[in-house]
Parts: structure tokens; sequence; C-alpha cells
């Protein structure tokens, strides 16, 4: 796949808990360099709407553990909405889904879809989940009217894998993330069905990509 190909693709992202706005800033600075999207903290999202206007801004909802209630997780999706975000990366309520409550699961989904015109993807958290309950999660997320499933937050041990994204891919498109560190890495995650890759390695997976 080619570069400029690959890159639309590429959500690059930086989401750690010491993220600055320089940080942010330098992400942008690669996304316009390269023609990725970029994926930071909610927080960044009025200043990199107008740092980099026609760079495609993702944001996270419900981050990094999903537990917020379904009132706090949509006033979040709509701040972020009207802050500039193009996009919405949710977490799933784990522990919901673990203990069995599928409709709960889908309501808060289906909420946060609801509150706004852009297109959400929904973070199941695959390194915590059987596939039972990855299978579960995904049907709660199509049920939902999802755009996107994704399979990782990255503050949990493991990331995406090519199995996961087999699996994901039967419900809707795929963002794979965690762990994605190379352009080998990630044409494996977009040949298993991936539509979009989620990376804090942007540059280095588009630098070992064929012009």
């Amino acid at each position: 796949m080619e570069r400029r190909e690959l890159a639309a693709r590429i959500d690059h992202t930086v989401l750690g808990p010491e993220t600055t706005l320089d940080d942010v800033e330098a992400v942008l600075d690669d996304a316009v360099e390269y023609g990725m999207n970029v994926c930071i903290p909610p927080c960044y999202v009025a200043e990199a709407a107008e740092y980099a206007p026609d760079v495609t801004l993702a944001t996270v909802v419900g981050f990094p553990h999903g537990q917020h209630s379904t009132e706090a997780k949509r006033a979040e999706a709509v701040d972020a909405w009207e802050q500039g975000a193009d996009e919405l990366d949710m977490v799933v309520n784990v522990g919901r889904l673990k203990a069995g409550e599928d409709d709960a699961v889908e309501a808060d989904i289906a909420e946060v879809v609801a509150a706004v015109p852009i297109p959400v993807k929904v973070i199941i958290e695959t390194a915590l989940l059987t596939d039972e309950e990855k299978h579960r999660a995904c049907e709660a997320a199509e049920g939902a009217d999802a755009a996107f499933v994704k399979t990782s937050t990255g503050f949990a041990d493991g990331g995406a894998t090519i199995e996961d994204v087999q699996l994901m891919a039967e419900y809707l498109p795929v963002k794979a993330s965690g762990g994605v560190g190379s352009y080998d890495e990630a044409l494996a995650m977009i040949d298993a069905g991936a539509e979009r890759i989620g990376a804090s390695s942007g540059v280095a997976i588009l630098d070992g990509a064929p012009e």
C-alpha cells in the first residue's frame, strides 16, 4: 500500500496522562505533513481544531475505562463535537458487558451515537474480553448504530491482534489500535480487515511504506 493511501487510514495518536499542548501540536504537524488523522485528549480539541483545521480530529469519550455514567459520556461527546471534533472514540462499559448487561451496554453506546452528528467508534478493549464477550460487544455497537469498533485504548495489557480484527470485522469497520508500530504490522491489520489504524507511531509506520 502506498504511503499516501495508508496515511489517510492512520489515526496518529497521543493520549498519555502527561500529554501537553506541545505534544498535541507535534502530532498535528506530523498529520499535516503526512496526511494522517489524529486522536488527542478532549481538553485540547478546541486548540487543535484552530491549529490544524484541515486535519480530521478524533478524541475520546469515557476514557480510558468506560465507567462514566451514560449522562457523562453523552455530555463529553456533545462538548467534544461543539469544540471541533470530527470523530469520537468511546470506551465500552466493560464491567456491565462482563456482567451480561448487554442491553445497558447497547443503550450506553446508543445515547452517545444519538447525541452527535459525527462518527462514533466503540473501543471494546479486547485484551480484557473472551471471544464470546467480544462478539457481544460488537453486537451492542452494531445495534447502537456505531460507525466503527476499535480494539483497544492502549491502557490495558495487550493490543490489536489479527484474530481480533477478523472477529470484529464481521460486524462493523474496525480500527486496530494498540501495539501497531511498523508498516508491516499495519499492513497485516489491514489485510485482516481493519479500515483504520490507531498508533502513536504513525510517522514510523509511514516511513516504512513505499512511496
